[in-house]
């Protein structure tokens, strides 16, 4: 059996690699941050906001957590209690449909290629796990979350440490040989090649993508299919 035939699992960043970078940086980023100060007056008293905001006075003893989350936002932190605000505040937004998820036109058709031949779909990215489940589940080609094994954020680990990518390995009950991480960031491909997964650069031009040398590469997910044998690899 090929290496390419033994894949069992792909894990999948978003930002750059299913979606658009601009959707993220340009649509749900300021969607969040126009709304954060109303949605915590109005929504300040629900326990899981009053636990964000507890954690936010933790990483960021002395500082107002408005003050806090302001600056994160600004420097793009990748912080756990920032994302999980900002998951709520973009559910909302999908529920009431003043947001739609972006996926590039190529993605739906190979997850379900995927799926429907036997492949478990994963998806790790620095957005809280329920902003994840809202993209796919609110996407532009439908309610996809049904085609989702697993949703792994940063509570599971950083995305450039190799212990991250073994964490889910386990949580997934899979060899990571038999994993394939899809990520257009080659600092996280290099973590989850040091934990023994397989790994694909997406270099997609429309986000100016440039590809490391480090990784085998492809420009969208037909091209990953082709590449590492996937079910349904569309022809060149």
């Amino acid at each position: 059996m090929s290496e390419a035939r033994a894949i069992q699992v792909v894990l999948m960043d978003i930002e750059g690699t299913t979606t658009s970078i601009a959707f993220v940086k340009d649509r749900l980023f300021p969607f969040a941050e126009a709304a954060l100060e109303e949605f915590l007056a109005a929504h300040g008293d629900r326990p899981e906001v009053l636990a964000i905001i507890a954690e936010v006075r933790e990483l960021a003893p002395g500082r107002q957590p408005v003050e806090a989350l302001r600056a994160w936002i600004a420097e793009d932190a990748k912080v756990t209690p920032l994302k999980a605000l900002q998951g709520l505040i973009w559910h909302q937004g999908y529920a009431d449909g003043r947001l739609q998820g972006h996926l590039w036109p190529d993605v739906a058709a190979c997850l379900r290629a995927w799926a429907a031949g036997g492949v478990r779909l994963a998806i790790y990215s620095s957005g809280s796990v329920p902003a994840q489940r809202d993209l796919f589940g609110h996407s532009e080609a439908g309610d996809l979350t049904p085609l989702l094994a697993g949703f792994f954020d940063t509570r599971i680990g950083a995305k450039r440490e190799a212990e991250s990518y073994a964490a889910i390995a386990a949580e997934l009950r899979a060899a990571p040989g038999q994993m394939l991480f899809l990520s257009d960031v080659a600092e996280e491909l290099d973590a989850a090649r040091a934990a023994g997964l397989l790994t694909c650069q997406l270099v997609r031009a429309a986000d100016g993508t440039q590809a490391s040398g480090r990784h085998p590469e492809a420009e969208d997910f037909p091209a990953v299919a082709r590449r590492f044998g996937l079910p349904g690899a569309p022809p060149p």
